[in-house]
């Protein structure tokens, strides 16, 4: 629950329920009572700073603001035996990342309705669900009352049973984090641009812009010389196309979301697909960089996969060895052995 990138030492979080809260219905009559809403506020996002919650005197909100993961956990645990009908998150990316990987089991496949308050530096996943950039709680609960939602589905990234060790083996929880754009390569790289960006006082789409921009400018002058990727799909673990132009089992670029609209209204994984959609650029070769502007607008066409471009999509599990770490919605997570695939629909209120 920190404003900035933090690197987890060494593992993913350990994903169990804190205890066993049974999940009370949450069927509301109209007109009865106002819904329970349940609000996990991250005083440390970016618009949060010097602000005091809204609505924190009514009795049907309920705002706390845990600074654990294992507060949160109990934060959340206590939500779901309340029978809260509405989860708000106030905070950024990484605070949805954070809600979500903590509460996963704990609502057990039955989360409430998710309302996003984008208060980060970025926002993407505002951008994906069409939310304002300053949209408040008093207008998510008028969207409430209007039953507008939209379904989306996080990516899960979790430690497959035969990498983790000393954890009680392969009938043992499950290691994993939930989020919705996972990126390694030059990824990493570009993330701390954006940090550096954010200090000058660069945020969303502009932020955005600039770290495109600088990553274009250190691809063309700079010497990168990729990062160890090994990528396999489906059940068969067959290998993910590689043009081999970035030298044996390297990669200069994964990008891996389950959204479909990002800021800048770019389109990095091409002409819409369902699933689990990922890009991957083999080498920075100079006429793949060339097209960055064109190919970010989707335009897609064959001669890309010659060149070393990849735009896939998958209703499979991927499996990941990557050589160096990766992000997760702002934040690092270790080099390692993983799998990838789409998480269960949460339903989102929208405009």
């Amino acid at each position: 629950m920190h404003g900035t990138i933090y690197e987890f030492e060494g593992s993913l979080p350990l994903t169990v329920p804190v205890a066993q809260a049974r999940v009370r219905s949450r069927g509301v009559s109209a007109g009865t009572r106002a819904p329970l809403i349940g609000i996990i506020r991250n005083p440390r996002s970016h618009r949060n700073k010097g602000h005091s919650p809204e609505f924190a005197d009514r009795p049907n909100v309920l705002t706390r603001t845990p600074r654990t993961r294992a507060a949160l956990r109990a934060e959340l645990a206590d939500f779901a035996a309340r029978g809260i009908e509405y989860l708000a998150v106030d905070g950024g990316d990484g605070t949805v990342r954070d809600v979500l990987t903590c509460g996963e089991d704990i609502f057990a496949g039955a989360w409430p309705q998710l309302i996003v308050l984008p208060k980060g530096k970025t926002n993407a996943l505002a951008v994906a669900l069409g939310l304002p950039n300053h949209w408040s709680l008093a207008e998510a609960l008028d969207a409430v009352a209007q039953g507008r939602t939209i379904e989306r589905r996080p990516l899960v990234v979790e430690l497959p049973a035969q990498a983790r060790e000393g954890d009680g083996g392969p009938d043992a929880p499950p290691l994993r984090v939930q989020g919705f754009i996972l990126g390694a390569g030059i990824f990493t790289q570009c993330t701390e641009a954006a940090q550096r960006a954010h200090k000058l006082g660069a945020f969303n789409s502009f932020a955005v812009l600039l770290t495109i921009v600088w990553g274009m400018l250190k691809s063309f002058f700079g010497a990168p010389s990729g990062t160890e990727m090994r990528l396999a799909a489906g059940p068969d673990r067959i290998p993910l196309p590689d043009s081999g132009r970035g030298g044996p089992g390297r990669r200069y670029l994964l990008l891996a979301s389950t959204l479909d609209r990002f800021p800048l209204g770019i389109k990095p994984f091409g002409p819409h697909r369902d699933g689990l959609m990922m890009t991957l650029v083999d080498a920075p070769l100079r006429r793949i960089l060339a097209m960055i502007p064109l190919l970010a607008t989707g335009v897609h066409w064959s001669g890309l996969t010659g060149l070393g471009a990849h735009r896939l999509a998958f209703d499979q599990e991927v499996e990941l060895e990557l050589g160096d770490r990766f992000i997760l919605d702002g934040e690092y997570f270790p080099a390692g052995h993983y799998v990838l695939r789409q998480g269960a629909p949460l339903r989102f209120v929208v405009p």
